[in-house]
């Protein structure tokens, strides 16, 4: 039997092109090895699994090219390129420094940076993680990042930038890695599916990419767990059934009833919710996000940042015109409330169907506030 490749690592980038969601990262890396002018140090920071090691990975493979593309792209043909497939190049190293933190392994770096390629002009050092090293390490590391010889170029990788000290970041130039958009994610996952001959609705792959938080790995990793999960057909349905995700309807419905003051069915709604195992917190900030959404949906100038499928997205725009803004603002401040004081509670659940209480009588204190604004007038 064919031994299974995780996503990530099948449809990992190869080239500055297939890189999604950082082209200002990539067209200036492209720039900069166009007209000469690389750095000796960079560090590459941001979120898990937006493209750093890889975009390094590429980025070494690119200076190293002997047949370099006129886009600026490895041709993956030559020498060089086929040995960093195969990952038996000598020119590029890759260092973990949350297992190789120490003074000794630093050491051990710089003592093999002091040789000079045997074959092409540069040797390329990336070093993942870089924020583990201890204090002492990056002292060592200082001055060969300063000056290292003119054949060397180091490639530091950090999710925690703020843990660097400021003589190791003096040193490097900084590049900022951006969390993937959903639709630059969604679009990705629908391109992988297509491939792989997977029917995948676009709202199933849209809310596999909103799961993610704006990483890439995290979404491809959820995309297999699907479709291990349900096969060669991936539907809405088996998505927020297998991420245990509250549907998108039951807030629309929540919030029709809230509108309608209907209290009753509100609390209904909610202890069904609770009885499909759904925690009544993750609703509460669910619900809040939800009136955003339909406050952004408010002026045609804000419903671009929607991050929902279109069909979800025209959705809002209808339910956003029978919600005023006063509604949606004080339901608003009385879900963040909620939200705050949640864990503080003693009987979560009551605190949470008294926020909803609160919200469906708001209709009511609004004509309230009407009709004592009128009596003051006639007085």
């Amino acid at each position: 039997m064919e031994n299974f490749i995780v996503s990530a690592r099948k449809y990992r980038p190869d080239t500055f092109e297939t890189v999604v969601g950082q082209s200002h990262i990539t067209h200036t890396l492209q720039n900069a090895i166009k007209n000469n002018h690389l750095a000796q140090a960079f560090l590459f920071c941001g979120p898990r699994g937006v493209g750093k090691t890889t975009c390094a990975r590429i980025l070494a493979k690119t200076i190293n090219c002997e047949n370099l593309q006129p886009n600026i792209e490895p041709c993956n043909e030559c020498t060089s390129c086929k040995s960093f497939i195969q990952g038996n190049s000598l020119n590029i190293n890759e260092l973990d420094a949350a297992s190789n933190n120490s003074v000794d392994d630093i050491r051990n770096l710089i003592e093999q940076v002091r040789y000079p390629p045997q074959a092409g002009t540069r040797k390329v050092y990336i070093i993942d993680e870089v924020h583990m090293l201890s204090t002492q390490a990056f002292n060592a590391f200082l001055k060969t990042l300063e000056e290292p010889p003119r054949y060397a170029i180091f490639i530091l990788a950090t999710t925690e930038k703020h843990k660097i000290i400021p003589t190791i970041l003096s040193r490097c130039q900084i590049f900022d890695f951006n969390r993937i958009q959903v639709k630059d994610m969604s679009n990705h996952l629908a391109t992988i599916a297509q491939k792989e001959e997977i029917k995948a609705e676009p709202d199933a792959l849209h809310l596999i990419a909103q799961k993610a938080d704006g990483a890439l790995r995290d979404a491809l990793s959820m995309f297999d767990l699907m479709v291990t999960f349900s096969g060669n057909e991936l539907t809405y349905k088996k998505v927020i059934e297998n991420l245990h995700v509250l549907d998108y309807d039951y807030y629309f419905r929540m919030t029709d009833m809230l509108l309608t003051e209907n209290l009753a069915e509100t609390i209904l709604i909610f202890d069904e919710i609770l009885k499909k195992g759904f925690d009544a917190h993750n609703f509460t900030i669910g619900l809040n996000q939800h009136f955003r959404n339909l406050l952004l949906c408010k002026d045609q100038k804000t419903v671009q940042l929607l991050e929902v499928a279109d069909n979800v997205q025209q959705k809002y725009l209808e339910q956003s015109q029978k919600a005023s803004v006063s509604f949606l603002l004080s339901a608003l401040n009385i879900g963040h409330d909620c939200d705050l004081n949640y864990k503080s509670c003693k009987d979560q659940t009551l605190h949470v169907q008294l926020s909803l209480m609160k919200m469906s009588q708001l209709a009511n204190a609004f004509k309230l506030n009407v009709l004592v604004e009128e009596l003051k007038k006639k007085d």
